[in-house]
């Protein structure tokens, strides 16, 4: 298969970036998109040219590192990573816009990489027990409702990979944030930081230059692991119950 490829290439994070045409040839229909990227490094390098930079890891769908935005979806029409995206998605001859992700809070490193270390501040500033759970037996013989368990398993799915961040037009990081917040919320072993981590970890994200929810749902639309906008509103109602016991306190 063969594709015309339009990449976004930035030297780096002060220099300006442009769409370069760049075309990938002799494709297997069963490559993933990063093989398909790692293909057409191969023939730049040939060729003596700069290879495309882009992130990744496992590339088995699990760390979310893989965050590209592809024809202006994040991670693609794959409905998982970029890394499960496969060509046989896509015709031949097909024309495939490869972008970073877009976001005042994810500023770009590298052609397609981007410093996505808000996350990581964010989860620092809240997202952790101090509780001693011991080892992995003592730690199971806390009980705990299954709907309760079932609910924060749901949450705790979310791999941060920022593709809701990318997605919504404000560039709101509060799907991200609900489901760290909540999956805590939900555990008893969470229970001794529960106000000060949604008030810590919200006002981290507000620090960061992440935007506001205004309810497009665009962010549950690119999850890859399907996390519900439910853990925003519990968020917003763990952060209204901190607030007033802040204020009374």
């Amino acid at each position: 298969m063969n594709f015309h490829l339009k990449v976004w290439r930035q030297k780096d994070a002060k220099s300006p970036g442009k769409i370069q045409d760049i075309e990938a040839t002799n494709i297997p229909a069963d490559a993933s998109f990063l093989e398909m990227l790692d293909i057409v490094n191969e023939n730049l390098m040939d060729k003596g040219e700069e290879p495309i930079a882009f992130d990744h890891d496992c590339r088995e769908g699990i760390c979310g590192t893989c965050s590209l935005t592809i024809n202006g979806v994040a991670h693609g029409p794959s409905e998982t990573t970029t890394c499960q995206l496969f060509m046989r998605k896509y015709k031949d001859g097909d024309t495939i816009f490869i972008e970073p992700f877009r976001a005042k809070a994810f500023p770009i490193v590298r052609d397609l990489v981007v410093d996505r270390a808000a996350f990581d501040r964010i989860q620092q500033a809240g997202g952790f027990i101090t509780a001693r759970a011991g080892s992995a037996q003592d730690a199971n013989n806390l009980l705990i409702g299954k709907v309760d368990a079932d609910a924060a398993m749901e949450a705790a799915a979310c791999i941060g990979c920022g593709a809701c961040v990318a997605a919504c037009p404000n560039a709101s990081a509060m799907l991200f944030v609900g489901a760290k917040v909540s999956h805590l919320a939900l555990l008893p072993q969470g229970q001794p930081e529960r106000t000060r981590r949604v008030r810590a970890m919200v006002k981290q994200m507000d620090a960061e230059g992440f935007g506001n929810c205004s309810n497009h749902y665009e962010c549950e639309a690119v999850c890859p692991a399907e996390i519900s906008v439910q853990w925003i509103a519990k968020m917003n109602r763990e952060y209204s119950v901190a607030t007033v016991k802040e204020s009374v306190s």
